[in-house]
């Protein structure tokens, strides 16, 4: 059974810094793919970025290129999105997906995943 549990949401200020973890079960990193999306108030969800373990590629939507990083930790089943330079416009709930085409998966299109967490959410606000 695939499990996906998000944390590490929080209130920051803007130009400050959060890292989100995403703890998983249920199937293989090696042959999955993994990804962060987000979902601000009266917006359509939207992906911002995804790894794809078997390629050692990452993808980022262009919004976030430079100010996020995603990693993950093999052995704690662990991975991460590490958010700087905050900005309002990142308010959002953020949630993990994972989904064994690793070849769709990399559009960052929300309706190609089909296992999602619960969600974290995210507020940038001074």
């Amino acid at each position: 059974q695939v499990q996906l549990v998000e944390s590490g949401g929080n209130l920051v200020q803007p130009g400050g810094s959060l890292r989100l973890s995403c703890a998983f079960s249920g199937f293989n990193l090696d042959y999955w793919a993994i990804g962060w999306f987000r979902q601000a108030p009266g917006k359509e969800r939207e992906g911002v970025s995804c790894l794809i373990s078997s390629e050692g590629a990452t993808y980022y939507a262009d919004s976030v290129k430079g100010r996020f990083t995603i990693s993950k930790d093999n052995t704690q089943n662990t991975v991460y999105l590490q958010m700087n330079v905050l900005q309002p416009e990142d308010t959002a709930i953020y949630y993990c997906a994972a989904d064994p085409d690793q070849i769709r998966s990399r559009l960052l299109r929300p309706l190609d995943w089909d296992y999602w967490g619960q969600g974290t959410q995210v507020t940038v606000s001074s």
